[in-house]
């Protein structure tokens, strides 16, 4: 099943000019994996163990270009027989603010030090992560940018700025991806750039992007105000995923649905940039919702594609593959709080995000093996598990020390995983979320590492 993501086969391309660092490598993957919430010191499980690692992170033959190179070699067989891929991308902000002796370190706002990471993830339309297709990161030299005023910022080329990350980001995560297949980039609110839609078109990529922006069409008429008062043209039900963050729980929504096409012009701060076309046409869909839903605020989308629409049913697809715009913040959440990136105390910053890659795989990692329970339950196990990790667990989960003899579904893994991790299975509770499968799959490395001894 080349959908899944197995950290043993996962960088069997990669290339460090040195069989012992690359096998050094894949050991100090396996290890961290295991225990991504915990140090380096406490998941290496010896002080050998530790400095080896330590040791492999020092090495300058160890490449953050290459690591994520091997990885995307195996995404991109992932990748292979999907028609649309929904390429997600978003910045996390990594704070670090206690590490002031840190190398290389900066700031991420006026009074706090850290990292940005910017990612962008390959999602199929039913919501499988299946790996992450680029990741940069960038930090500010000062505390605040007094080189400028604000309009003179606002007029400096695209390349000089911050956001320029979310077009090398575009053109990035599609090099050397299969040619067949259709990959959407989506954004959110940060991605409303007139550079990013022009280019996209240019390079033949799709976009579809969460609008902020009131912009002007050329017929002198503002796209915003204009799409809010086109008559709805269907309206549907759907599942609102919980949200963590917001500390809302899932719901289900009526969403009204309506779509335009508009040629929107260049903006008047670009005019200087000749080479920029004098406007681009896109369809906007506005989707607001009209059910009752108490104290929860209502979604209201305003969303921009270059793709086409010929009726409800392609404006509703684009706003289904919007929705998985969501797994992003998942997999940041994953990164924060499952692998606890922010704890990292690295001396040089450059370690610290060659960690955070290596941490971002294994976080996918745990995704691909949380929602590929949930997308294609029947499967067998023992595409994810070996035969004693899937023994163990039963027998761990079920507090029995008679194993089955054949494999069961990832459904019932998945719920065995989650119970291990604390949870209880009431009807309320919904399927196991990534926090649970994480806290269970810890769990059940422990026992696996103790299991000759008991």
């Amino acid at each position: 099943m080349t959908n899944t993501i197995n950290l043993r086969d996962e960088f069997e391309g990669l290339d460090f000019k040195s069989k012992r660092l690359e096998n050094r490598f894949k050991e100090a993957m396996e290890k961290l994996s295991k225990q991504p919430e915990k140090s380096i010191w406490l998941a290496s499980g010896s002080r050998t163990e530790a400095k080896a690692i330590y040791r492999l992170l020092s090495n300058e033959k160890t490449n953050k270009e290459e690591i994520l190179r091997a990885h995307r070699e195996s995404t991109k067989q992932r990748i292979q027989g999907h028609d649309v891929i929904l390429a997600i991308q978003d910045t996390m902000s990594v704070n670090y603010n206690s590490q002031t002796k840190t190398e290389g370190i900066g700031y991420i706002s006026d009074k706090t030090l850290g990292v940005n990471i910017h990612s962008s993830l390959a999602v199929t339309p039913e919501g499988l992560i299946l790996g992450v297709l680029d990741q940069s990161s960038y930090t500010r030299s000062t505390r605040k940018d007094d080189s400028a005023s604000h309009d003179k910022k606002k007029q400096r080329p695209i390349e000089e700025k911050e956001s320029y990350r979310w077009l090398e980001t575009m053109g990035n995560s599609t090099i050397e991806m299969p040619s067949e297949v259709k990959f959407i980039h989506i954004c959110d609110r940060e991605g409303d750039m007139y550079e990013l839609f022009e280019k996209a078109l240019c390079t033949d990529q799709t976009f579809l992007i969460r609008v902020i922006q009131n912009r002007i069409t050329t017929d002198g008429l503002k796209i915003i105000d204009e799409i809010k008062k086109t008559p709805h043209c269907g309206e549907v039900s759907v599942v609102i995923p919980r949200d963590p963050k917001k500390k809302t729980k899932e719901r289900n929504a009526v969403l009204k649905i309506s779509y335009k096409k508009f040629d929107v012009k260049k903006p008047q701060l670009k005019n200087t940039n000749k080479s920029l076309s004098s406007f681009v046409s896109m369809n906007v869909i506005y989707v607001i919702e009209s059910s009752e839903n108490g104290d929860t605020e209502p979604i209201e989308w305003i969303l921009a594609t270059n793709d086409e629409i010929s009726g409800f049913e392609d404006a509703y697809d684009k706003v289904c593959n919007y929705m998985q715009r969501w797994k992003i913040e998942r997999f940041h959440f994953v990164l924060k709080s499952g692998c606890q990136i922010e704890k990292l105390q690295e001396r040089r910053i450059e370690k610290t995000i060659l960690l955070i890659l290596m941490y971002s795989i294994i976080s996918v990692r745990i995704m691909n093996l949380t929602y590929l329970a949930r997308i294609c339950p029947d499967l067998r196990c023992d595409i994810m598990f070996d035969e004693d990790e899937w023994q163990v667990l039963y027998c761990a989960a079920n507090k029995t020390k008679n194993p089955p003899n054949e494999p069961y579904s990832m459904k019932k893994a998945i719920e065995y995983v989650a119970a291990l991790g604390g949870f209880k299975g009431a009807k309320s509770d919904g399927v196991p979320g990534l926090k649970v499968v994480w806290l269970g799959l810890n769990k059940l490395y422990v026992l696996l590492s103790y299991r000759e001894f008991i």
